[in-house]
């Protein structure tokens, strides 16, 4: 793997504020009719906080077409939460904004990584891309670099994720395992068994 100290020697950095990277969309447009969501319905609702995927829809209007080519950024305008996204949604609120690179020299996927880095006081319930987030200077680095950083960040975010999923199927093997003793030793034919025997025991001590 590249060395980072080597990838970034003699690299001429400037610095840009995320306004100057990233225009923003307001999502209205997209905003879902209806939460009767069915996991059998094609369109995903989302939210750029925690739960990012809130259900799915069968609504076929005012749907944000993102794809692969042409991916997104949504994000909490009150939390600063965000998510990538490469496909189409529609979205819960209009507490978002969609972003998209402001031109062809802007790495999108580099601004994402780098805006998972940065902190800020939201204690206060304002929204905060416009007066604050967006006002945030990034380093730049050369394109050929912006997309060597990219790539070695997202192998460790495919690693990450098959670790975790890897993790996952560990722990439900292992609730299985205990849901399974759980039942058969605090089951009464199990505890009618023990009881019989610790009163066989006291007998014998008699």
């Amino acid at each position: 793997m590249i060395k980072i100290d080597e990838l970034l020697e003699r690299e001429k950095i400037k610095w840009e504020k995320l306004e100057n990277l990233l225009d923003y969309e307001q999502p209205t447009k997209y905003i879902v009719d209806s939460t009767n969501y069915d996991d059998s319905f094609a369109t995903p609702v989302l939210t750029a906080g925690q739960t990012f995927i809130l259900g799915y829809t069968d609504e076929r209007e005012g749907i944000y077409p993102a794809n692969i080519e042409e991916p997104v950024i949504i994000f909490d305008d009150f939390t600063t939460g965000n998510h990538w996204v490469d496909f189409e949604f529609k979205v819960k609120s209009s507490a978002m904004k969609i972003l998209k690179p402001k031109n062809e020299e802007t790495n999108l996927r580099y601004c994402y990584h780098y805006m998972k880095m940065i902190k800020l006081d939201v204690t206060e319930h304002k929204r905060v891309w416009i007066s604050k987030f967006s006002q945030i200077k990034i380093p730049i680095p050369s394109k050929e670099v912006q997309e060597k950083i990219v790539k070695i960040l997202d192998k460790f975010t495919e690693l990450q994720a098959e670790l975790q999923a890897e993790l996952q199927t560990e722990l439900q093997a292992r609730k299985k395992q205990y849901d399974y003793y759980r039942d058969k030793l605090l089951s009464e034919e199990s505890l009618t068994k023990l009881s019989e025997t610790l009163d066989n025991l006291g007998e014998d001590e008699e």
